[in-house]
């Protein structure tokens, strides 16, 4: 069965692209949840016109992405939280505090689109995380955990 993405599913495609899934897939969760729909004849016509008009827009949020790639790569973001004597945090880091702390230093990234490697964080320390800012743009940065 051959859908059209809407939205971006994980593991499966970005959004405005044509699938091919499972026929169960498609008609109990991706159609009903918004996240696709049927690529009959007519939707295939309407998307290659609409992906047509997108194709020059794209190309300047690709650069815009790729711009904020590079500037990434080159911070450390810096993210305080209760640590005991020993090193270890109350709790544990997550994309929700990292989303934070790129805010405070001009980033404007979901939390969504943020994946910590080696999660959870339960100690302080310096750690990497990948942004998925565009198909083909994940940028990899640091980012250090102070105790306060």
């Amino acid at each position: 069965m051959e859908v059209i993405l809407k939205k971006n599913v994980d593991k499966l495609g970005y959004a405005n692209e044509v699938v091919t899934v499972k026929p169960g897939y498609g008609r109990n969760f991706l159609i009903p949840q918004g996240y696709a729909v049927l690529a009959t004849a007519s939707a295939k016509k309407a998307h290659e016109e609409v992906m047509r008009q997108k194709a020059h827009k794209e190309s300047k949020v690709l650069a815009e992405a790729e711009a904020i790639a590079a500037k990434l790569e080159n911070i450390t973001v810096t993210i305080a939280t209760k640590a005991g004597e020993n090193g270890k945090i109350f709790g544990s880091v997550n994309t929700v505090q990292l989303a934070e702390a790129l805010k405070k230093e001009g980033f404007d990234i979901d939390r969504k689109s943020l994946k910590i490697k080696d999660e959870p964080i339960k100690e302080v320390g310096t750690f990497e995380a990948e942004a998925n800012l565009h198909k083909g743009v994940k940028p990899t940065f640091k980012f250090e955990v102070v105790g306060e």
